[in-house]
């Protein structure tokens, strides 16, 4: 069903053009999209470029999950 080598979170907010999304598996990669479509296709696009720039920069790349999983919430607060 989906091309994704790791999980996906995407995260809706109280602007209904306006999601987040991260990567639990990959540290550092954030991204936002004005629909749950947009974000899957920014995040499959970016995540192909982030472990690239990791491997270019020598820095550690997680192994790809074996059971990636996508997942839609509701964004939660942000500790302050």
């Amino acid at each position: 069903m989906s091309d994704f080598t790791y999980s996906l979170v995407i995260e809706a907010t109280d602007d209904p053009n306006f999601f987040g999304f991260y990567s639990p598996d990959l540290d550092g990669f954030t991204g936002v999209g004005g629909s749950v479509e947009d974000c899957l296709y920014k995040a499959r696009w970016g995540m192909e470029e982030h472990v690239t720039l990791l491997r270019q920069r020598g820095l550690p790349v997680p192994a790809p999950s074996n059971d990636p999983k996508i997942t839609i919430q509701n964004s939660k607060p942000v500790p302050a």
